[in-house]
Formats: structure tokens, sequence, C-alpha cells
């Protein structure tokens, strides 16, 4: 095995006709930072230059998961930067999403144990996404007082009948079979066959015979996800285009899964829970990739202006007591003209010689 780069978070290197970035943050959960980021982004503009190479493998170095998101605990510790320091990491971030979506070689994310919002980002846009039965996927954002960035209102939208609106409003976890159901992931594969599958990938001469190769490894999950097995709840409860709707929709439905499902919700920001129907009703209607990257980035900005954010933060993993106090703290308080503003744009774009 021939390592091209090494650094104390990310590692590059190849096997055989397979380049490998494996995330090296253990202790973090690999979550991202600036300097993961920049190390993605010359590996695989390396690969994608080396004629030798024919697949990309990501993986995350640990045995907890791949990815659990975003460095948010970066951010929140930079909250009296500038605005510029405050939103680099999403500038580098952002685009390497859309990277990963339009890499001109097989890109195959190895979607094992945690995989959280930036990882998500990393991962769901890639050309295979194989999960395994210690998968565990969430787009967790309006428990922080955030929303589903990296691309998820692009994504989220795209799964069958209400089932991405639940994921992004809920944030709650789901496995194999719900990941596959919801189309973030294709094949599901046994976590201790991964090894073996990249040994078999190094070996493949083709791009065009990697799908057989992983299709071979394949397994078709066991049992039925929560989300397939509660879908006509789902649709019929979230159907609405406004929260409120959507909790009394809820409340009507006599079920386990309906209370437990409104329960959830109560728990969120919501400011967080109002933007985020919002970007995901206009996800729908978008162009592509990058005016969703471009309007999340947009309503990252003004997430940075108010206090949602930082308390989600602070409750969660500072001082981690659970309890966040959100401002303004009832659905009634939040009115349409403060969603409002986040979709102003007050900084540079993103992808600026891109056309939408």
């Amino acid at each position: 095995m021939q390592r091209d780069v090494a650094t104390d978070e990310v590692i590059i290197e190849k096997k055989g006709s397979a380049g490998l970035i494996r995330l090296n943050r253990p202790r973090a959960i690999n979550s991202l930072n600036e300097a993961m980021v920049a190390g993605m982004k010359a590996g695989l503009d390396a690969f994608a230059r080396d004629p030798d190479i024919t697949c990309v493998v990501l993986s995350g170095e640990g045995d907890r998961g791949l990815c659990a998101g975003g460095d948010v605990r970066q951010i929140y510790e930079a909250k009296t930067a500038s605005e510029t320091d405050r939103t680099r990491f999403w500038r580098e971030e952002f685009p390497l999403n859309y990277t990963i979506s339009n890499y001109p070689k097989p890109y195959i994310a190895l979607m094992d144990g945690i995989v959280m919002g930036g990882g998500v980002g990393i991962s769901a846009h890639g050309r295979y996404r194989i999960v395994t039965e210690r998968t565990r996927l969430a787009m967790p954002e309006t428990a922080i007082g955030y929303f589903p960035d990296v691309g998820a209102t692009w994504l989220l939208p795209k799964a069958p009948g209400e089932t991405g609106t639940w994921l992004g409003l809920t944030g709650k976890e789901i496995g194999a079979a719900d990941a596959i159901y919801a189309g973030l992931a294709d094949y599901q594969i046994a976590s201790e066959r991964l090894g073996d599958l990249v040994d078999a990938l190094a070996e493949v001469s083709f791009a065009a015979d990697i799908g057989a190769v992983i299709e071979s490894f394949s397994s078709r999950p066991e049992i039925t996800g929560i989300i397939a097995a509660n879908r006509r709840i789902i649709d019929a409860a979230f159907a609405f285009d406004s929260t409120e709707e959507i909790f009394h929709a809820l409340s009507a439905i006599d079920d386990a899964f309906a209370r437990d499902t409104l329960a959830t919700l109560q728990l969120r920001s919501p400011t967080s829970l109002k933007l985020t129907l919002r970007l995901l009703r206009l996800g729908r209607d978008s162009s592509g990739l990058v005016e969703c990257l471009e309007r999340e980035f947009v309503a990252g900005c003004e997430v940075l202006r108010n206090p949602d954010f930082y308390e989600g933060v602070r409750a969660a993993l500072i001082d981690k007591d659970r309890n966040p106090k959100w401002s303004p703290d009832t659905l009634a308080q939040v009115k349409e003209k403060q969603i409002d503003r986040y979709f102003a744009s007050t900084a540079p774009p993103l992808f600026p010689d891109h056309r939408l």
C-alpha cells in the first residue's frame, strides 16, 4: 500500500487501483474540521488526475463511525470572530459536497457506524453509498438550533413521500434499511466484510466494473425500517407547508409513532423547524445541488447572528445539560417575516461561476 499524504486527521493512500481517503479523528467520531476538508479535497484532486486510480473509497478510522458531522464546537467557539471567520468552514465544506456529487470516478462511501450531518454530506452525494448493520444515520441539526445543510435540502426532498421532511425536522436516527429506502444509500454490506470489499476494489481495472463488485458483497436488509413501517402516518402528517399544521396533524393521530414524533418535535428549536421546512420545500423545486448549497449558506450566515444555534450547541456539547432555552420558544412566536431574514444574502456566493 502506498501512502501519498499523511496528516494527523486525514490519511490519503493508494491500494492497487483504489484511492483511499481515511478520516482519522476517531476520538471525535471523525468530526470534520477545516484541515480535514482541505485534506479530502487534496486527495480527491490527486486521485482524479491519477490514471492508475479506478475508484475512490472513503472510510472512517475507529470503531464508532464514518463521521459524526462538522465540528460545530469549533464554530461555536468562533462566535465573537468576524462573519468571514465564522463561516469559513462552510465555504470550504459545501464546495467539497458538490465536488463529491460530480466526481469523475466512482466515489464509494463506507457509511459504517455513525453518519450524521456533515458525514451525510461527504457520503450521500457519492455514486456508491454503502451502509452496514451498524449504520446510524441522521441529520440532527434542529436539535441544536440549526438546519440540515451540506446539500440535505437537495437530497431529502427526493426521498419517497414526506419521509425526507420527517428526517429533516425530527433529526431522528435511522438504520441501513431506512437509509436505503430514503435514497441516502444504495447497498448494505456486513461491516466485517468491508475490508474484503476494499481489497476487491483495489483489483478492479475498469470503473464500469465497480458496481458489480460492490453488488457481489451486498445483501438485502433483513428488517423493515421505521420509516417504511410508518410511511402512511409520515405522509399524512408531514404533507403540510406549515409546522403548526404538522403538529396539529400528529396530535390528531392515535398512534405511538405519531406521539413519539410529536414529542421529539416539541423539543426542537421552533425557529429551526420553520426554517428547515421552508428550505426543504424550496429544495423540491430547485435546479440542482448548487442552488440548495447557496441557499443553505445564506441561511447559515443568519443562523450565526441569532441565539438558538449557540444555545443548542451549549446544551448538547458544552454544558451537556440537554436543556436548551430556545428564543423564541414557541412556534406561534416565530413569524414568517422572521424566517425571511434567513434568505437575504449578505455574503459573496459560494459558486460565483455557476449558472443556476
